[in-house]
């Protein structure tokens, strides 16, 4: 269903999540709360739905596999589900496209301490900045693996994948520099249609996915 534009523009510049929750699905599905801030959050086109189921299909394959190897594990693979920063309340989270995180009870929010993976479908609807401010939101929680998977522009397929980890301490920087912020993710691996041996990655589980999977 389209939104108004109205609608959009006469909500407040911050809410709380009870103020969310009595706004309509469709308004309300499309807004993360940023420290109770209000931001929107773009609809990609239908390739990114598309590669974004893709992508939460394959992880869960590795995943159901790591469980039966290590039946102490337990793993729920799912997309474009909320993940609460803090502790506590609910007025400060993200909704990436396809995440991984600790088995929970039925209908618990999942908080970034349970999050293992998330990960962005970054379609031409999504800017740079955009991704930029995201990616730190999600180090700083301390979320030890963010995945990016970049469409090609031209055809209906996945151009690159690219795995990041969580840097738990920081390089060596010179006399008097100091890092803007207090975490920061390192690209661990990088994938592209060309390696034929598709996704390999032993982090946060054995991952092994072959490039055909992800094909369309």
């Amino acid at each position: 269903m389209a939104v108004p534009n109205t609608e959009l523009t006469d909500l407040p510049e911050f809410m709380t999540w009870e103020e969310l929750e009595q706004l309509p699905d469709e308004i309300a599905d499309r807004i993360e709360l940023w420290e109770g801030r209000v931001v929107w959050v773009r609809r990609g086109p239908k390739e990114h739905q598309r590669f974004t189921a893709r992508a939460r299909h394959a992880l869960e394959r590795c995943a159901r596999k790591s469980m039966s190897d290590q039946p102490e594990s337990c793993w729920e693979v799912d997309f474009e589900t909320n993940v609460f920063l803090g502790t506590t309340g609910k007025n400060d989270f993200l909704t990436p496209d396809f995440l991984v995180y600790r088995g929970l009870g039925s209908f618990q929010d999942v908080r970034a301490a349970d999050t293992l993976l998330v990960g962005e479908v970054l379609s031409p609807s999504k800017t740079q900045s955009d991704m930029e401010s995201k990616k730190a939101r999600y180090a700083g929680a301390g979320i030890p693996w963010y995945w990016e998977i970049t469409l090609a522009r031209t055809e209906s397929a996945i151009a690159t994948v690219r795995a990041y980890a969580l840097e738990t301490g920081h390089g060596v920087l010179p006399a008097g520099v100091r890092p803007l912020r207090p975490a920061n993710y390192l690209v661990a691996g990088e994938w592209t249609a060309s390696d034929e041996d598709g996704i390999r990655i032993e982090f946060p589980f054995p991952i092994d996915i072959p490039w055909s999977e992800l094909a369309y």
